[in-house]
């Protein structure tokens, strides 16, 4: 993967060697389903087009949900001390890192001819669903779909046939690839409600009433 860089009159093209992760809030400090996407994320688009796969985890109030996270935290803290006493490490216990660095040492794996045509094709439709979407909303995406989400699916594809050892990418990678993105970055560019819905004076008067006694995401 490459960046391009347009600085102080420089135009150049850098090679990238590190993968980002990224977290961050939503304006209002949690995610707010009576707002679009756009409103919730409220980033550039040139920064979100960047990002291969983005995720919107939503805080929600369930009981049992709580009840086992917080289990986890004081699960956590209660063994800290006797992993610290701990500090033995034997090489099965670091059998995925040494996996992990296999298979990028080992495996360079290429798309093949099928599946080449199948990740064009699923693009292209991507493209006209949201240019669709785009024409019934008169808005556009607050997630951009441009040739960089098409390089994310290709490195997705690849990444998934490396773990496998495999030399090609082969369809069943590529449908794979596709899933992880439409249920990440295209349901991220999806959720929301829709702004062009006409709202009457009574309509917009007690939504506003229900907001004030509601707090965001109960």
């Amino acid at each position: 993967q490459t960046i391009s860089i347009a600085k102080a009159g420089i135009t150049t093209v850098l090679n990238s060697r590190t993968s980002v992760l990224a977290a961050a809030n939503p304006p209002s400090g949690r995610y707010d389903d009576l707002k679009t996407a756009q409103d919730n994320i409220d980033l550039q688009t040139t920064i979100l087009s960047r990002f291969d796969l983005i995720f919107i985890v939503k805080d929600i109030r369930m009981y049992s949900q709580d009840k086992n996270i917080a289990s986890h935290i004081i699960k956590i803290h209660a063994s800290a001390d006797a992993a610290r006493s701990d500090t033995r490490t034997s090489k099965e216990d670091n059998w995925l890192k040494r996996y992990i660095h296999y298979c990028r040492t080992v495996c360079h794996p290429r798309l093949s001819d099928s599946a080449a045509i199948m990740l064009q094709e699923n693009y292209v439709k991507i493209r006209q669903d949201m240019r669709r979407q785009a024409n019934e909303t008169g808005e556009t995406a607050p997630i951009p779909i441009t040739v960089r989400q098409l390089e994310a699916i290709v490195r997705l594809s690849e990444a998934l046939a490396k773990m496998r050892l495999s030399h090609v990418a082969n369809d069943n990678h590529v449908l794979e690839a596709i899933r992880l993105f439409n249920n990440s970055t295209m349901d991220a560019a999806r959720s929301g409600i829709n702004q062009h819905i006409n709202l009457t004076p009574a309509m917009a008067q007690a939504e506003t009433q229900i907001k004030r006694r509601m707090g965001i995401g109960s």
